[in-house]
């Protein structure tokens, strides 16, 4: 279970924020998910947030940018996601 406070900014349709929540998911991670599907101005503010990623899933932990579906499959990968996932917020 996590302590951490995680945003996950996602498409209604995208098979990558799926696979990235699927991992949360897996992990007992609850999060808070910012479907921008069609909002511009949601997409704007969530690229001045991720160093100007547009792409979607972008996801913080705890505040911290972590990058995207691929990014959080390597922090798993590395051991590092359940490091962050136990750090309060």
């Amino acid at each position: 279970m996590s302590n951490a406070k995680i945003e996950i900014y996602t498409w209604s349709t995208c098979p990558f924020c799926m696979r990235a929540k699927a991992l949360l998911d897996s992990k007992g991670a609850a999060y808070n998910e910012y479907d921008i599907t069609g909002d511009e101005a949601a997409r704007v503010k969530m690229a001045e947030r991720s160093n100007g990623r547009r792409t979607v899933p972008q996801v913080f932990i705890n505040g911290e940018w972590v990058g995207g579906c691929d990014d959080l499959y390597v922090l798993d990968a590395d051991g590092q996601l359940d490091k962050k996932l136990s750090k309060a917020a």
